[in-house]
């Protein structure tokens, strides 16, 4: 069962890598665009991070609080990427370009600092 949950938490830091990875190809591009691997990243991050949440639910040393906070952050993003992704639209707005990448530090930030 340890194997499994690292293999979870792997996927989910590769999830991490591809959301903000692709955010940041964009920035330095200077075009501001969401691409497809910043769509599976988040989907990744989603799917991986029930999971793990329902694995430390079961083991009892879950912090449903910080859990409930990073659902709600990734689900967000899921859909500030979801929507521009799949209406294929090839500039997104700055603000909503750069909002997203402050959410993906805020995420990183609740996952690493609230304990």
């Amino acid at each position: 069962m340890e194997f499994v949950h690292l293999l979870l938490r792997y996927l989910h830091l590769l999830g991490f890598a591809a959301v903000f990875g692709g955010w940041l190809v964009s920035l330095l591009s200077k075009r501001f665009n969401f691409n497809s691997a910043m769509l599976y990243g988040i989907a990744t991050q989603l799917a991986t991070g029930i999971v793990l949440y329902g694995i430390a639910s079961a083991d009892g040393d879950a912090n449903h609080a910080k859990l409930g906070v990073k659902f709600l952050l990734a689900l967000l993003l899921g859909v500030m990427i979801a929507i521009p992704v799949w209406k294929k639209r090839e500039k997104v707005a700055a603000g909503h370009f750069y909002a997203t990448g402050a959410l993906i530090a805020v995420t990183a930030g609740v996952a690493v600092f609230w304990t």
